[in-house]
């Protein structure tokens, strides 16, 4: 069991995931100024006003420094990194700070066509969306990671797949998710192809 400092906000982290934050309040630049000086991970937890801070989250490392303020303030890149289970929060510190357990996952895999159909609902998502993405490593074995990093279904569903302990259920829930996404935003293309070419929409 390992202790860590907590950085709660309204985001996911996948692991292998990299997103930019903004680090402004006093005692998360502690936290992350700590964490540069040591190069260690920080804990990233979701945290909102309807379910407060979640009990499953990853460990963020700092990979880059973008600006440093006069202030103090940071822009940062940060990488996820391996999951935990938050098992009793802790004090003493300026920052919220947990005692933590990793999270492995079971060896169940997905079959060679769950990961077909997921691949083929992603491109289709991305084709809809005209999107430019990084490419997938579609060998890997962390492919739901990789999608649920690319597409945006929201912080809820991000946050049950980040606490699902089976490939294979990630894989095969995201599949129903991106045919559900690729047509939602086919829809909404349509639409607003109709209402810029003649100031309507028809019904279908």
């Amino acid at each position: 069991m390992d202790e860590i400092g907590l950085f709660p906000l309204p985001l996911v982290l996948m692991p292998g995931e990299q997103a930019p934050l903004h680090i402004f309040e006093p005692r998360y630049r502690e936290l992350v100024a700590e964490c540069l000086e040591r190069a260690e991970p920080f804990g990233l937890v979701l945290s909102d006003e309807e379910g407060g801070i979640r009990e499953i989250g990853t460990r963020a490392l700092v990979v880059e420094v973008l600006d440093r303020f006069e202030d103090g303030r940071l822009n940062v890149v940060v990488e996820g990194g391996e999951r935990f289970r938050v098992v009793g929060l802790t004090g003493g510190r300026a920052f919220q700070t947990a005692e933590i357990d990793p999270i492995d996952d079971e060896l169940e895999l997905p079959a060679p066509d769950e990961r077909e159909r997921t691949l083929a609902a992603y491109d289709k998502v991305v084709a809809a969306a005209e999107a430019e993405l990084d490419e997938l490593d579609r060998d890997g074995s962390d492919l739901s990671f990789q999608i649920a990093s690319r597409i945006d279904l929201g912080t809820e569903v991000k946050q049950q797949l980040l606490e699902m302990r089976s490939e294979r259920d990630r894989v095969v829930e995201l599949a129903g998710l991106l045919d559900r996404a690729a047509e939602a935003v086919a829809r909404d293309r349509e639409v607003r192809t109709r209402a810029a070419g003649n100031g309507r929409v028809e019904a279908l």
